[in-house]
């Protein structure tokens, strides 16, 4: 069983409960996701099967959020499963001021790893740093914020208002670090009341699957059939045809030229461009474009091989 699998993650389980249940229901040994969605967070979680999971790196990465940020109060983890720190007063917030900050963040910015995340730092994860009482030294990371909208505001001119929000933005965005600053930066504090990720990459929200779906399906010897295939997860890369002579030295790992290709691409790929290698419907490789000393003046050279 190989490719991808579009799951609805519900709040109160972790990424990585959801790739082991997976792996028991479906009995796959290679299960991994493409983002990790925090245990209090629900929505689009793709998990990759088999050999999709080669291609993790290679998928669209761009995320989508809706997630209300409450005012007025700051926790240790950012969102409701934390210690309040401090409360504020926010009856004073205005929706021309949230948008004028909203307007201020998009584009690129520098956010510092919340310890609750699972980044490794000297082989732990910064959460289990957090569990046993530590605070660890976190690098800054630039992200891209792409749209930062306010879809309605809850509960206004109260000490504790609320404010749901669509956030378009890059792999490695930290919604609830997001949301503390926007509160921050308002005097009010803020921590996330809930978070909903309604796309990742191609995958979106409205085909995602429940577990409970999924379990049904499996039963049903109908998954396989709910699968979206490396190829088409990866349609936003550009398709080479391989000739049926050239497929053994694809799999070999060896470069591709111009006399193993079905036709020439109608435009010159640029150099370390990365291209999908393909016989008909099946995904070879993964490949880059690099400067050759030939007539075309390029070739392709496989980073990673799938078995078909």
């Amino acid at each position: 069983m190989n490719g991808i699998l579009n799951v609805l993650k519900p709040p109160g389980m972790t990424s990585h409960d959801v790739v082991n249940m997976i792996r028991r229901l479906t009995g796959v040994r290679k299960v991994g996701h493409t983002g990790t969605l925090d245990p209090l967070a629900a929505g689009v979680l793709p998990v990759c099967l088999g050999h999709a999971t080669r291609v993790i790196r290679f998928l669209e990465n761009d995320k989508e959020y809706r997630v209300e940020v409450a005012f007025g109060i700051s926790t240790t983890t950012g969102d409701i499963s934390g210690e309040i720190v401090k409360k504020c007063d926010g009856s004073g917030l205005s929706a021309a001021s949230l948008e004028k900050e909203l307007e201020n963040l998009v584009g690129e910015i520098e956010q510092v790893p919340p310890m609750t995340s699972a980044i490794h730092f000297q082989g732990k994860r910064l959460y289990e740093i957090a569990r046993a009482g530590h605070v660890a030294e976190r690098r800054p990371r630039r992200v891209k914020l792409y749209s930062l909208r306010l879809k309605r505001l809850i509960s206004w001119k109260t000490d504790t208002p609320a404010a749901v929000l669509d956030i378009v933005c890059s792999a490695g965005t930290y919604i609830r670090s997001l949301c503390m600053d926007i509160g921050e930066k308002l005097d009010c504090g803020a921590h996330v009341g809930f978070l909903l990720r309604t796309r990742a990459g191609m995958f979106n929200l409205n085909k995602a699957l429940t577990l409970e779906e999924i379990q049904i399906l499996n039963d049903q010897n109908l998954l396989k059939e709910n699968l979206v295939s490396a190829k088409e997860a990866l349609s936003h890369l550009a398709e080479i045809q391989v000739k049926k002579s050239s497929l053994p030295a694809v799999k070999a790992g060896n470069r591709l030229y111009a006399a193993g290709l079905v036709d020439l691409p109608r435009k010159k790929p640029s150099f370390n461009e990365t291209v999908r290698l393909c016989s008909g419907e099946n995904l070879l490789a993964v490949a880059n474009v690099q400067e050759e000393n030939t007539v075309e003046g390029y070739c392709f050279k496989p980073v990673v091989v799938l078995n078909n």
